[in-house]
Formats: structure tokens, sequence, C-alpha cells
């Protein structure tokens, strides 16, 4: 089994500007970089899962964001970090559809597709969602960032680099 580091995209990977879906409005978040490298270096996969509901809402298309996705993916690379999958929900809230954050079927996904152990696997997210989804696939440890609440997140860091304290 292998273990894996969850990654809410907007918010977490670039900075949450509402709806981004052009490599001009795509703006990575500080300290990125150094916190996929290190949790990249311990051996973790690094998942994205992401509700798009833009998509749903006709604001960008699949094609929009596929092409956002694999221009992403390049700049990392460039950097020698490897995103192994991003999933993403392009359904709006209201398709009550299993993907959409805070449900679980993006992870249950990933999970059973990489072999993934949830007991030794993390969650970065920004949004209460992204933990309630996470532990919904049996993952428990959680790092909620920025200022949302969560009692249910395990830890809260005001900065993605600060994660690297708890993921070893």
């Amino acid at each position: 089994m292998q273990k894996a580091v969850f990654l809410d995209r907007d918010g977490v990977i670039n900075v949450d500007k509402a709806y981004v879906s052009k490599i001009e409005d795509f703006e990575f978040c500080e300290g990125v970089f150094e916190t996929l490298r290190h949790v990249q270096s311990l051996g973790y996969l690094l998942i994205i899962v992401t509700n798009q509901s833009g998509i749903g809402r006709g604001y960008y298309s699949e094609e929009d964001f596929q092409k956002l996705t694999a221009w992403m993916r390049e700049k990392l690379l460039h950097v020698n970090i490897t995103i192994d999958a991003v999933y993403h929900c392009p359904h709006t809230p209201e398709a009550n559809c299993t993907c959409r954050k805070p449900k679980s079927g993006m992870f249950k996904e990933a999970i059973k597709t990489f072999d993934i152990d949830v007991t030794h696997s993390w969650m970065i997210g920004d949004k209460p969602s992204d933990i309630e989804a996470a532990h919904g696939a049996g993952i428990e440890q959680t790092i909620l960032l920025g200022n949302a609440q969560s009692s249910h997140a395990k830890y809260r860091v005001n900065f993605l680099l600060d994660t690297i304290n708890f993921i070893k």
C-alpha cells in the first residue's frame, strides 16, 4: 500500500480567486513548491481533489479545466514536483453527486486506484468540506489551512509551509 497527501487546489495549491480557469489568473500559493517537494521526498503520492462547480455552472468548460491542469502540472514538474493524479468534481452543489466535497467520492476513487493506506495519508484543505470529505474516506490526518474553522481538523495552520511540521 502507498501513502498519499491529498490536496485541495484553490486556496492550497493556488490563490483562490473564485473560479480560476485561465492560466493568466492562476497564481501559486506561497510556500507550495517547498511544501510539495518536502512531502514528495518523504515518499507520499501527491493527489489533488478539487470541486470545480464552475464547469457545471457554465463559467468555463471541461477543456478549459484540463488545459489549466496540464499547465499547472507542467510548471510543477519544472521544479521537480510530480502530481500523481488530479480528481475533480465538475458538478454544482444542487447535483447532489457523490464526488463533490464534502462527500468522499474523489478520495475513494483515488484510494482504490492507487491502493492507498488511509491510516498513513493526509489531507490539506482550506475549507471544512475538505476535512469532512477526507474523514468520510477514512483519512484522519487532516490539516486545515487559513482562517476557516473546523472542529474536525486534526491541525490548523496559517501558512502552507507550516504543514511540514506535521507531515513527517
